[in-house]
């Protein structure tokens, strides 16, 4: 019964706050996304944007119909970004999502999204498929969601990583039709320079933020064994070239110094995964101010099912050997390095994104994983230029951001997997000033 009213109570106040204009968040410890220091305040939130971060009390007095909030000195945080995910993808089976309609694959996306925003995410770097319209429905307010960066499909030469069709679909024939996968849009085949180009203008037409190909053998991928390396440097700068012409940049999946190297040395900027990498591709990343969005692959109780035995799993050992290494390079070198969870194809995988980002704690402080999971992404993320979706500053608690905030009961700067469990320890979630879930009871409305 206590769990049912509170529910009502939390969906009362998002409904109220929908229309709210004014929101004082007050008696808080606040981590402003970037200090490690925090510090016990006040936080004004008008429309979508904080308008006002204040250690002294804000009068409020002359703001009508404002909503006051009073914290009780719980923990407030920017709102989390994920800078690697497949919002299409990431709960819906694989087999499911080959044969379903593009229809139901984004209803059930949507259902997703929602989850996802109350996991405490409010930002989300989307790194494949087609959620054009799941974007569009959010930021329109149709649905409820985390703002998202949309690459489009991700762009594979034919036995590529992206390469999900069937065996019997090659030989391709020239002109021929299109698979239901690839005129959907989830997924997009491309070979030579001059579809390569085409491909990422289409994605750059529909919307994309940033680009991304594949530049290397994957683990859920069944052609290509995770060794080999993937479109030339020819092919590379067909996409490098169109994304710079739209004010953007191109990343790529690669996990080996070979695939790492032939696409930084065609002009792509970011690298995902990247678990392979060797020292010295490490230092280039460096010298070369290369971003590096690593995930936290481990071998163990979320690791995504494959068969034992099979070449998939055989692939996912090998790779998810590389990650300490690869995590203790990236720290090394001091390489610019951003968090995504890349859960795919597992409902209960994603429902366990906060424990997935809490695992960084092998290597990095409580600290230093906040401040990746907020400013430091949303650095990654304004890397999209004149095509960035959404202006104001994200993953930061200061004046004229975007009002992404959580309230946490108990502090992750001093321990880190309070965000394990958001459902009873995020008490407020809040993106774009419009309250989503409120569990504190002194609301005054």
């Amino acid at each position: 019964m206590k769990n049912l009213l509170l529910l009502i109570g939390a969906l009362a106040t998002f409904l109220s706050a929908t229309a709210q204009h004014a929101i004082l968040i007050k008696n808080v410890e606040i981590f402003n996304g970037i200090d490690e220091q925090t510090y016990t305040g006040n936080v004004l939130v008008e429309n979508q944007l904080i308008s006002k971060v204040s250690q002294h009390p804000l009068d409020v007095s002359s703001i009508p119909d404002i909503m006051i909030i009073d914290g009780q000195g719980l923990f407030l945080m920017p709102g989390l970004i994920d800078a690697h995910v497949h919002t299409m993808m990431d709960a819906m089976p694989l087999q499911q999502a080959l044969v379903s309609d593009i229809a139901y694959i984004s209803l059930y996306a949507a259902h997703s999204a929602e989850k996802e925003l109350l996991r405490g995410f409010t930002t989300v770097r989307d790194m494949g498929g087609n959620p054009f319209a799941l974007k569009r429905a959010i930021d329109e307010g149709l649905i409820i969601g985390p703002r998202i960066y949309p690459s489009g499909a991700m762009i594979s030469q034919t036995g590529g990583h992206g390469d999900f069709r069937l065996p019997t679909d090659v030989p391709r024939i020239a002109c021929g039709a299109l698979t239901y996968m690839e005129s959907s849009g989830m997924a997009a085949i491309a070979d030579g320079h001059d579809e390569v180009l085409q491909k990422t203008r289409e994605q750059l037409r529909k919307g994309a933020s940033q680009i991304k190909l594949a530049a290397g053998g994957g683990v859920s991928s069944d052609y290509d064994p995770l060794d080999v390396s993937q479109y030339t440097p020819e092919e590379f700068r067909a996409a490098v070239v169109a994304a710079d012409n739209w004010g953007t940049y191109v990343t790529v999946h690669a996990y080996t110094p070979q695939a790492i190297r032939t696409a930084i040395e065609a002009g792509v900027r970011c690298v995902e995964h990247g678990q392979l990498a060797d020292e010295s591709t490490a230092q280039l990343m460096a010298d070369k101010g290369i971003w590096w969005c690593l995930q936290v692959f481990l071998d163990d109780e979320d690791v995504t099912p494959f068969p034992e035995g099979s070449e998939n799993r055989a692939k996912q050992i090998e790779m998810t050997q590389g990650t300490t290494q690869a995590y203790r390079l990236a720290k090394q070198y001091r390489v610019k390095t951003a968090w995504g969870s890349d859960c795919l194809f597992d409902a209960q995988l994603a429902s366990r994104q906060g424990a997935q980002l809490a695992k960084l704690a092998n290597w990095y402080t409580p600290y230093e994983i906040l401040k990746m999971a907020t400013s430091t992404n949303a650095e990654l993320l304004a890397m999209s230029g004149p095509r960035n979706p959404y202006p104001h500053k994200l993953g930061v608690i200061e004046d004229g951001a975007y009002a992404d905030i959580i309230l946490v009961e108990g502090n992750p700067l001093k321990n880190i997997h309070v965000i394990e469990n958001p459902s009873d320890n995020f008490k407020l979630i809040m993106k774009n000033g419009i309250i989503y879930k409120n569990l504190i009871d002194n609301t005054q409305p």
